[in-house]
């Protein structure tokens, strides 16, 4: 909504760890996965970075980590709104091997 906020370690954490509740996903790679997206955010050179750059992050990292915590934050990130959308997504994975 174009708003500003200062960037949240705590918030970015709870996100990615709701999308992981439940699944083999380790606090210690949660945790992992947040800094290594803190870690690139302080690396760049902009003062102020779109949030839709942090979630292109979280949304790469999760892919790696764990396909259903991926669908998880995509059905929010992505605003896949229906089943349609949902069951295309789980295709794109399936064809890339996730």
């Amino acid at each position: 909504d174009g708003s500003r906020q200062i960037f949240s370690r705590e918030k970015l954490t709870k996100g990615i760890q709701t999308a992981c509740a439940k699944r083999p996903v380790s606090i210690a790679r949660v945790d992992g996965l947040v800094d290594e997206i803190e870690r690139d955010l302080q690396n760049s050179t902009r003062r102020e970075i779109n949030s839709r750059m942090i979630g292109d992050k979280v949304i790469a990292g999760l892919k790696q980590i764990d396909p259903i915590a991926y669908i998880r934050y995509a059905i929010v990130y992505l605003k896949l709104d229906d089943l349609s959308a949902i069951r295309a997504e789980i295709d794109r994975l399936t064809s890339e091997g996730l």
